[in-house]
């Protein structure tokens, strides 16, 4: 090699090698950096580094709408401090900046499990199980039942709630999919009138046992309550369950700027704006006179078909009821929903 040619060899060669060392190095978080690892991440507001408190179980139940903030502090209070987890199948990290400043949390952070690889992903599970809140956000619940179920992040969920004891709430689909029974239809969406006019439906169908609430037990929940009027739905969808089932199905219906806050005697006050409806089918009477695919319900017994207690909201917490003896009502009024031939009677 010619003089003028090694001199330029070494020249770029020590050129190359100072431009190479101004390269960030990548470097590997250390396996107990906290949540922020996780690839489904999209937001952290707070402290990266998981910190773990003794948190105090209880489960808000809102029907969607704006938030309530009331409902919502009360449950971030009750992780003591701790890391709160909100998972969700669409949307963005809105509730990390809101949730910070509403309560003394170490952090917030948002985890889209759009998915199922990412519902399976070990990190992902990991960054639940270490919340000491979790809240399910709204969206389509189909999407959360054909993502999650029988994942690693449905036993994550599952963890918190009977084993850690977090507090757990969801709003609109994240409480949809908190009760034994889930209304979880793919397309569509199932409407008091056509539920009335037919209990068996092409939009009816629900999943069971993916949310493991035993405070929940033989219960659906349903959202929007006032928007539309889904007390026909609900009524249905119960008719339907006991029918197929014969379990003593009840339900909880909650209208929207409402939820419902159950703490870890199973005791429930209701905030908001609206009202929140505790149904009990009165089983004892028998099974619905009339519930068939293709035909209009009737689930009437002279209207004493399912009982009904109804509570309004307010910003401390109205009324009470027991949620697992359903027992001990007070601050709403009773009444009852029952079908004559696809018709919604309320008394």
């Amino acid at each position: 090699m010619k003089p003028y040619k090694i001199f330029y060899f070494v020249l770029f060669t020590f050129l190359y090698s100072c431009k190479k060392s101004e390269l960030p190095v990548p470097v590997s978080p250390p396996a107990d950096s906290g949540s922020f690892t996780s690839a489904a991440s999209i937001g952290i507001k707070g402290d990266c580094k998981d910190v773990t408190t003794t948190a105090l179980p209880g489960y808000v139940l809102m029907g969607g709408s704006t938030d309530v903030n009331a409902a919502i502090k009360w449950m971030l209070d009750r992780s003591n401090g701790g890391d709160v987890v909100v998972i969700r199948a669409t949307g963005t990290d809105a509730y990390d900046n809101y949730m910070y400043n509403l309560s003394n949390v170490n952090s917030v952070e948002t985890l889209l499990i759009n998915s199922i690889s990412l519902a399976n992903d070990d990190k992902v599970s990991r960054t639940i199980r270490d919340a000491e809140c979790l809240f399910i956000a709204g969206g389509d619940q189909w999407d959360y039942v054909s993502l999650w179920k029988n994942t690693k992040v449905n036993d994550a969920i599952n963890y918190l709630i009977n084993t850690k004891k977090v507090p757990v709430g969801g709003t609109s689909a994240g409480c949809m999919i908190l009760g034994q029974f889930s209304y979880d239809a793919e397309k569509g969406s199932a409407t008091s009138a056509g539920v009335l006019k037919n209990p068996y439906d092409k939009y009816v169908s629900f999943t069971s046992h993916f949310i493991s609430i035993p405070l929940l037990q033989n219960i659906i929940t349903d959202t929007h309550y006032d928007n539309p009027d889904r007390r026909g739905r609900q009524l249905g969808f119960m008719a339907r369950l006991y029918q197929d089932s014969s379990v003593s199905i009840k339900g909880i219906g909650v209208e929207e700027r409402t939820a419902v806050a159950i703490d870890e005697n199973g005791n429930a006050v209701v905030f908001g704006s609206g009202h929140a409806y505790f149904l009990q089918a009165n089983t004892f009477l028998g099974l619905p006179e009339n519930c068939k695919p293709n035909n209009k319900l009737t689930w009437n017994y002279q209207k004493q078909a399912v009982s009904v207690y109804t509570i309004q909201g307010n910003k401390n917490g109205n009324g009470s009821i027991n949620i697992p003896g359903w027992i001990n009502f007070s601050g709403g009024i009773s009444q009852t929903f029952s079908a004559k031939d696809g018709k919604l009677l309320v008394q």
